[in-house]
């Protein structure tokens, strides 16, 4: 879809989700359940000071997400769904009133919390806001769920260029398939990078015999266990470029696929459409190349890659591709050798 000069944006950001799935990018699977970070009030004099440093290491910058949305046009929704009352979302409240933010208020109905109120609460609103605000061009959902893939599939069928914005390892490939744009929280502008946490090795312990002292820890060698062969999947991969557990089980790429690999292999694969589609002029203008990859892989981003520009991206591929200068416009083809090969 062509973004008009006067977009109007609708970002709908699930709170619950984004900050839980920070937590857990950092501090591991099912952390934040195990520390009890939802009910835990960092401002409590009792409040533990390594818990409360986690969850300081984890804040969510709502501001460049905010910030990020707005790049597409004008924001005329801008709302986020929690149960504001608990302790961890009610830190977040003045960040997200200074910015205009809408908070929906989402009732605790079970011991499981808000989650499933969350999924159907934002995609009802979003459904209601595309047939109340036709002038609405752009739906930006702040999420990873798998859930969402029905809404934003519906979204791009009425018109909508939709975006997706989540946090590597807890989000769905699927989703980021089924959004025209789909961004990593960590390659927003302004986010600095922050390493996850890699889970300690086990010390094992055997029983002495009696009368024998306890041999001291150590840690056993890992069991040698054969690998099954699996599909490899290239299609979508780059909000997945870390070693996160998945909240939803997901299939795993192949370990030794090397992203830098797969967005070479991407970038061959749109050249080779352009050139099928293209007329007699074998040289195809680079923009139109970045969003021929976008469109088969949504999560394409040069940045999380190591490079500052698409430019810089292209320019780092010329074994397989070729670039040339034509006044302002810059032109790539496919090397005859690179094409030849596959």
């Amino acid at each position: 879809m062509t973004e008009p000069n006067d977009a109007r944006v609708g970002l709908y950001i699930d709170f619950d989700n984004i900050v839980v799935s920070r937590y857990q990018q950092l501090h591991g699977r099912n952390a934040f359940q195990r520390d009890g970070i939802r009910n835990f009030d960092r401002s409590s004099a009792d409040a533990e000071p390594e818990v409360a440093a986690k969850l300081n290491a984890a804040t969510v910058d709502f501001n460049a997400i905010i910030d990020f949305a707005a790049s597409f046009g004008t924001l005329v929704v801008n709302r986020a769904y929690a149960d504001w009352s608990v302790p961890v979302n009610a830190s977040y409240q003045r960040q997200l009133m200074s910015r205009a933010v809408d908070l929906t208020q989402l009732f605790t109905t079970t011991t499981r919390g808000t989650k499933n109120g969350a999924d159907i609460r934002l995609a009802v609103d979003v459904v209601e806001d595309l047939f109340r605000l036709p002038d609405l061009t752009h739906v930006i959902i702040v999420a990873g769920d798998s859930d969402y893939i029905a809404l934003a599939q519906k979204s791009k069928r009425l018109g909508r260029f939709v975006v997706g914005i989540g946090v590597a390892g807890s989000t769905s490939t699927s989703l980021a398939a089924a959004c025209d744009e789909f961004e990593d929280y960590d390659s927003l502008p302004g986010i600095a990078k922050v390493a996850a946490a890699a889970p300690a090795p086990v010390a094992l312990v055997q029983k002495p015999p009696s009368g024998r002292k306890a041999a001291e820890p150590a840690t056993m060698p890992p069991k040698t266990v054969p690998v099954k062969a699996r599909t490899l999947t290239t299609i979508p991969m780059f909000s997945h470029t870390t070693s996160s557990q998945f909240d939803e089980p997901e299939p795993e790429p192949a370990e030794d696929i090397d992203p830098q690999t797969i967005a070479s292999e991407l970038l061959v694969r749109a050249l080779q459409i352009g050139h099928a589609k293209g007329d007699d002029d074998e040289w195809l203008n680079t923009g139109t190349v970045k969003n021929q990859m976008r469109r088969m892989d949504p999560s394409f981003n040069e940045k999380p890659l190591g490079f500052r520009s698409f430019t810089d991206f292209l320019s780092s591929r010329s074994e397989v591709a070729e670039l040339q200068e034509d006044g302002p416009h810059r032109l790539i083809r496919l090397r005859p050798e690179a094409n030849a090969g596959r």
